[in-house]
């Protein structure tokens, strides 16, 4: 690729030619600020925060769309550039709420930041702030309009990423405002729950629906027995919310640390992931020899599901119809378990740990559990986790490491490479094989179903039949197949794997705020270290699942296992 150089601030530098100015000075390790800017997407200039002066220019130029050329002259940090910068934070904080010392986002603000970053230390401007109610409408997120400041992330992650567009501008010029179609509430929206959209915010405009008031109650409720189920990509990212490095798998010391603040109990959503795989599989290896619908669609992401009822609900029927790992424990801990220890499943509080938002609105879903009560009471993001630690003065790095309880602590590594994009597709390959030949792959490894690609492709030979597989990750691309398949295409498809979030579980709308790609292939490489060097990696070979057949369930796709694991979908409508 050609290069050629531009002056930086007096320093003379290379780019790559087609850079933006903002690209090439981030690349000479020059600060820019931002706050509308998304990395991968086109660039919009809309916060005009990131502007630079150009020699020859009249104006300053927003950086991020204005592309670097051979010879040009920037000053990124004169008075001039300074002085517009101040400006705009000053501007934009008003019209904010003046409540910093209780909003959930204090300290991992971008706009308080920059402000700080800025020397900003005084209102030069004052006015009419807008006033908005809050949205509390959604069991997944919170919408606070005094706090959104209009850079446009959320539309953008929400239309172009993720293909729903729930939300959009309303209004023109001062009077514009983010909300959904005809300004009514998100729960009845087309939004799917996902997330995406309050990791990308820089202010507490968008914050999940906090559980952490409810946990504590039931906690310090000695008539009532809390159990914690844990996802596989909580334990490889929560260290980031304690200062360690990104990827770093405490799965040990968040269990010891969950039975410091007074769980009774701690099962890992890894041993019904690998149930997961023994139901799928079932139904998938039962769909092919039978001729049922096909492609078989994974069922485990709430976002998926509902985007799927929303938008397609003619592919209903190719959706699996096994609930996901976190309704699958839920159900199980509520009969099984209850029995089994003589608890009464209505003084059972049921906590799920996910790295998702959308699964605050699975667990709530009707279908979801028995006797008007749900399998699973609350679910805790990653991100409240953390807070929950804090808030009870517990510090996992401080802890020596303990085993999840069983039985449901025992899980493959097939289970836990669930938290990533393709992980369902590889765990499901492996034990699919077994079900349709009886005989294992020499190799578990399924290399074409890993990387964070947003679409993947693979065909195995399973037999005498070659299985067509595609790996799927964020609803655009997942929009951009079903399409594909409505228009007549891909007949060679037997199996789909869709997770909502782009690269899955461990880039999930609950996980820590603010995470770059690298932290996110770091969270990923460190469930593959795991399945690397475990010494079970194959869901069918989990003796803990085989012995919850043998003593409850009776056999995959068996009378009590569907009624317990199973469930059924609805169409939704459409507001736009």
């Amino acid at each position: 690729m050609n290069t050629l150089t531009f002056e930086a601030n007096g320093r003379q530098l290379e780019a790559k030619q087609g850079d933006t100015v903002l690209e090439a000075l981030r690349c000479a390790g020059i600060s820019v600020p931002t706050l509308c800017h998304i990395e991968g997407l086109n660039p919009t200039g809309a916060c005009r925060m990131c502007v630079v002066e150009v020699d020859g220019a009249r104006n300053l130029v927003p950086s991020c769309s204005f592309p670097v050329a051979q010879g040009m002259k920037i000053k990124s940090n004169s008075p001039r550039v300074l002085q517009a910068r101040r400006t705009i934070i000053e501007l934009l904080l008003a019209n904010h709420p003046d409540d910093c010392l209780y909003c959930g986002r204090s300290g991992r603000c971008d706009l308080q930041s920059l402000a700080q970053d800025l020397g900003v230390r005084q209102r030069r401007y004052r006015g009419l702030k807008t006033e908005r109610d809050q949205d509390v409408s959604s069991p997944s997120i919170v919408r606070d309009p005094d706090k959104c400041v209009l850079c446009g992330k959320c539309v953008r992650i929400c239309e172009e990423i993720q293909g729903v567009s729930a939300i959009d501008f309303i209004g023109r010029g001062s009077r514009s405002f983010v909300g959904t179609a005809f300004d009514k509430g998100l729960n009845v929206s087309s939004c799917i729950n996902c997330g995406q959209c309050v990791v990308a915010c820089p202010t507490g405009a968008l914050q999940e629906r906090s559980n952490v008031e409810d946990v504590l109650r039931a906690l310090a409720d000695p008539d009532v027995f809390v159990v914690a189920q844990h996802a596989p990509a909580v334990s490889v990212s929560i260290a980031e919310e304690f200062g360690l490095a990104p990827g770093a798998d405490v799965d040990g010391l968040m269990v010891a640390a969950l039975r410091r603040i007074g769980f009774k109990r701690v099962f890992d959503t890894s041993f019904t992931a690998d149930l997961t795989i023994m139901e799928e599989g079932s139904e998938l290896a039962h769909r092919v020899a039978n001729g049922g619908v096909l492609p078989m669609m994974t069922s485990c992401s709430p976002g998926w599901i509902k985007f799927v009822e929303t938008f397609y609900p003619e592919f209903r029927p190719n959706l699996s119809t096994c609930k996901s790992p976190q309704q699958m424990m839920g159900a199980i801990v509520k009969t099984y378990f209850a029995g089994r220890e003589g608890l009464d499943p209505k003084k059972i509080v049921s906590v799920s740990i996910m790295p998702c938002t959308a699964k605050k609105f699975e667990a709530a879903r009707p279908e979801m559990g028995r006797d008007s009560a749900q399998d699973v009471d609350f679910v805790l993001t990653t991100r409240e986790l953390a807070e929950l630690f804090r808030i009870t003065g517990v510090d996992p790095s401080t802890l020596q490491a303990e085993a999840a309880d069983t039985p449901f602590g025992e899980r493959s590594s097939a289970g836990k490479l669930f938290g990533a994009t393709g992980g369902v597709m590889e765990a499901a390959v492996r034990s699919v094989h077994f079900l349709l030949t009886g005989r294992e792959l020499e190799d578990p490894t399924i290399a074409a179903a890993r990387g964070l690609d947003g679409s993947k492709e693979l065909h195995v030979r399973v037999g005498d039949l070659e299985v067509g597989a595609v790996v799927v990750s964020s609803l655009g691309q997942a929009r951009k197949l079903l399409e594909e398949i409505k228009a007549g295409g891909r007949k060679d498809i037997h199996f789909i794997e869709v997770m909502t979030c782009p690269g899955g579980c461990i880039n999930g709308g609950g996980q820590p705020i603010g995470a770059a790609k690298d932290a996110v292939m770091a969270r990923m490489k460190a469930l593959y270290t795991i399945d690397r060097n475990a010494p079970l990696r194959l869901s069918h070979r989990n003796a803990s699942v085989q012995r919850l057949y043998d003593e409850f369930l009776g056999k995959p796709l068996g009378e009590k296992s569907h009624h317990l694991l199973h469930t059924h979908y609805q169409e939704r409508d459409v507001m736009a």
